[in-house]
């Protein structure tokens, strides 16, 4: 049996709203260590615990599976042992907009009826899942419309891989009975971390999300196709590579501390120079190429021949490519996208220094699900930190 999926037959579905409860554990985002001592404490012998859990997750995340009954390699008392303690769930699209350029962005609905954004975009040689880690985000960077919404909660390990099996459900890209995962053609090759949130703010969550998206024996995505983006959490550097070892890309976008502080207001915490010291250790740690600086083009503000010839001085030293993105504006953003002929230029002296400097091609404008454009339209109020963290511990008990 295949997960269900459907063709996107208009430009924008709504789904229903569903209610459910459920007091059964959901096995979607238990690493392997914890799925087996689920299954222990659900009554399967610690002896037969291993080869239970390879054949749950070759069902789980190989095959997309989702009922119990389906899986006939188990024992009919056991599948029924199985659906008594256990469910497999994934969060709920809610909504799904198409672009006109094939970008999707789907409106995806947690636990507590909050929602974050999942944004698919097809490329000719390669198809890119952008997916959340947080509902909202802490750090207000002043170019960013996401940076806009409060924190409502981090997100749990299944909700962040749960994204991932959502939209291979929507693609249809489940092999088909009988049919080896290693013959299909990937839609989802990529995974980057750079939807709602700061990954390294959810650093176990999004680290488990992602030991679970590189194992073999399900997703199966290399570490070199997932690139965890992050504005600049320098404690949590050096553990992303020693625990994940994925590709990291930063959010830079500013050349001098004073206009870092305003656009990314982290720097006032950990600044350029500190920063970039714990990128020098990062390829070499994480076994990783290189790094991506990502560069937001806003006209006036940090686009300049002197900013182009300052980035280049900065990151010297570091294997790195740049990234230059045209801003993706937003209803009362505070900024303007820099002319055509401006991030040509800066991109030629980034260029002519020795740096790859692709110029991204603005994708999924028209359903605002272009970088820095996410955000969802039912979380707009502050919450206490009293209501996260209780909101958090109740979407990861059990976890």
């Amino acid at each position: 049996m295949t997960a269900p999926s459907a063709p996107i037959t208009q430009d924008v579905l709504t789904i229903p709203r569903k209610e459910t409860a459920s007091e059964r554990r959901n096995l979607v985002g238990l690493t392997r260590e914890k799925l087996r001592d689920a299954l222990i404490e659900a009554g399967t012998p610690e002896k037969q615990a291993k080869m239970r859990v390879d054949q749950l997750w070759q069902w789980i995340y190989q095959k997309g599976v989702r009922d119990f009954d389906s899986m006939t390699n188990l024992a009919k008392a056991y599948r029924a042992t199985l659906a008594e303690a256990f469910e497999i769930v994934v969060p709920e699209v809610v909504q799904r907009h198409v672009s006109a350029d094939g970008t999707r962005k789907y409106l995806v609905r947690i636990a507590g009826g909050h929602e974050v954004e999942t944004v698919y975009i097809p490329e000719d040689s390669r198809g890119t899942l952008c997916i959340s880690s947080q509902v909202g985000c802490t750090l207000t960077c002043s170019f960013c419309h996401t940076g806009t919404q409060k924190l409502v909660r981090n997100l749990t390990a299944g909700e962040i891989v749960g994204q991932i099996m959502l939209a291979r459900d929507d693609l249809g890209e489940w092999p088909e009975p009988g049919r080896a995962p290693k013959d299909e053609t990937r839609l989802i090759s990529n995974i980057v971390l750079m939807g709602m949130g700061e990954p390294l703010y959810n650093f176990e969550a999004v680290r488990d999300a992602m030991k679970i998206a590189m194992d073999g024996e399900g997703i199966s995505l290399s570490r070199r196709r997932i690139t965890l983006s992050t504005s600049g959490v320098v404690p949590e550097i050096a553990r992303t590579a020693e625990e994940i070892g994925c590709m990291l890309a930063v959010s830079f976008h500013a050349t001098t501390d004073d206009v870092r502080d305003k656009l990314v207001p982290i720097n006032r915490k950990w600044n350029i120079v500190e920063l970039l010291d714990a990128l020098r250790a990062y390829p070499k740690l994480s076994n990783s190429e290189r790094i991506t600086f990502e560069y937001v083009m806003l006209k006036g503000i940090n686009d300049s021949d002197a900013d182009a010839r300052r980035l280049v001085k900065l990151i010297r030293g570091i294997p790195a490519k740049i990234n230059l993105i045209p801003f993706n504006e937003w209803p009362g953003a505070p900024y303007e996208r820099s002319d055509w002929e401006r991030i040509e230029a800066f991109a030629d002296i980034v260029y002519k220094a020795g740096y790859a400097s692709p110029v991204r091609t603005p994708r999924g404008e028209d359903i605002m699900a272009a970088c820095g454009q996410l955000k969802s339209a039912t979380e707009r109020g502050r919450k206490s930190r009293a209501q996260i963290a209780a909101e958090a511990g109740a979407a990861g008990a059990g976890a």
